[in-house]
């Protein structure tokens, strides 16, 4: 099974996926460290304009779904299951939805208490005021281009959805459940 993540800034994405590696004996693939390996070969400083340009970028010359199929690639050669964290345009969801045993969560929480969070993460990425982080949210939150970011749309496209705003032992349990589900579906 190959489970992908979306969700706005600082939900989440990153625990859900911690959460199936520790506990569930999932492989890892990110978008953000693809994204990194193209940026430290174009000598490019690792910020969160960095990251969406090149991606943009990516996107536009080989093909909206370039990066999630991709780490779909890598993650079928590992032969068991993997989660693919940070997937943000519909074209990426579109082409892995159309593959074996690919299901797409989302997660979302309180706008503030995802600010809170990125900043805890003590990374430069992430030390921006509140106002920086509502706009970028914003740029990625919509768009027609099918090679940029919009998570409004990642997001209704998800098989299962999480809310956390609360404290992590539900959000595992509630990936517990979209987890008992897929395999009684199988």
């Amino acid at each position: 099974m190959i489970i992908g993540i979306t969700g706005t800034l600082g939900a989440g994405k990153g625990t859900i996926a911690s959460y199936l590696v520790k506990e569930k004996g999932f492989k890892h693939f990110s978008v953000r460290e693809f994204l990194n390996k193209e940026l430290q070969k174009r000598k490019l400083r690792l910020n969160r304009d960095n990251l969406v340009l090149v991606g943009n970028e990516l996107r536009k010359k080989y093909g909206p779904s370039y990066i999630s199929e991709s780490l779909y690639k890598l993650a079928r050669k590992v032969g068991y299951d993997s989660v693919i964290e940070s997937l943000r345009t519909p074209a990426e969801i579109l082409a892995l939805k159309k593959r074996a045993e690919f299901y797409l969560f989302a997660v979302d929480a309180d706008p503030k208490l995802r600010y809170q969070r990125t900043i805890l993460i003590k990374e430069e990425i992430y030390q921006i005021p509140f106002t920086e982080f509502i706009r970028n949210e914003k740029r990625e939150m919509d768009s027609k281009d099918p090679n940029k970011q919009n998570l409004r749309k990642c997001i209704e496209m998800a098989d299962y959805r999480f809310e956390n705003s609360g404290e992590m032992k539900n959000l595992y349990k509630s990936v517990d459940e979209a987890l008992k589900k897929i395999k009684k579906n199988k």
